[in-house]
C-alpha cells in the first residue's frame, strides 16, 4: 500500500479538483480512482465513503490552517488563517454546503475550532482547579460561536472582511475566557 498521507492527500486534492466541474453529489468513487490512478479498494482502505473524505479535507486544512496558534496570545492569528483557509477553498466549501447541508458544514467546523477553543481554555486554566466538565462547557460555548459567525459568513457568499470578523471576535472575547474560568472557579469553590 502506498504512504497512506500521500494517498489521502491525492484523493482530496482529486476532489477539491472535480469539485469546481461538478457537484458534490455528482462525484463518484470511481471519478476520484481514476483521477487519482488508484483501485476503488485503496479509496475504501482510507475511507468509508465521499463524505468521510469531505471531512477529513476540512480537518486536515483547519489542521494546516491553526498548526502553532492555539495559545490565547495567538488564537486571533489562528482563526484569521482558518477564515483564509475557507476563502482559499471558497469553491469546494460552496458546493459542499449546498450538497450536504449546513449541519455537516457546522460539524465539520466544530472539530476545527474545538481544538483551539480548547487549547486556549486549557492554558488559562494551568494552576485553576476547574473542573473538567466547566472547561469543556466553556470551550463549547466559544466554539458554538465561532462556527456560528463563520457559517453566517459563509452563507452569505464569504463577501465581507474577515479580519473585521475576526477583530470583532476579538473585542467580544478580550478578557471573556480568564473571567468566565474565574466565574466557575467560585461556583466549584462553593460545592
Amino acid at each position: 500500500m502506498p504512504n497512506t498521507n500521500a494517498t489521502k492527500a491525492a484523493l482530496g486534492e482529486s476532489l477539491k479538483k472535480l469539485i469546481r466541474t461538478k457537484r458534490l453529489d455528482k462525484i463518484t468513487i470511481n471519478n476520484l480512482t481514476e483521477d487519482c490512478g488508484i483501485s476503488r479498494m485503496a479509496f475504501y482502505y482510507h475511507f468509508k465513503d465521499i463524505y468521510d473524505l469531505v471531512e477529513w479535507i476540512c480537518v486536515e486544512d483547519g489542521k494546516k490552517a491553526l498548526q502553532d496558534k492555539k495559545t490565547y496570545d495567538t488564537w486571533q492569528e489562528g482563526m484569521s488563517q482558518v477564515f483564509d483557509a475557507v476563502l482559499e477553498n471558497r469553491e469546494f466549501i460552496l458546493n459542499v454546503c449546498r450538497s450536504i447541508g449546513r449541519e455537516r458544514v457546522e460539524g465539520y467546523l466544530y472539530k476545527v475550532t474545538y481544538d483551539i477553543i480548547r487549547e486556549v481554555v486549557e492554558e488559562k486554566c494551568r494552576g485553576s482547579e476547574l473542573t473538567p466538565k466547566h472547561k469543556k462547557f466553556i470551550t463549547d460555548f466559544y466554539k458554538f460561536g465561532f462556527v456560528g459567525i463563520m457559517l453566517e459568513w459563509i452563507e452569505h457568499g464569504m463577501k465581507e472582511d474577515y479580519m473585521e470578523v475576526v477583530e470583532n471576535m476579538s473585542v467580544m472575547l478580550h478578557g471573556n475566557i480568564v473571567h468566565s474560568i474565574q466565574n466557575f472557579e467560585k461556583t466549584d469553590s462553593f460545592e
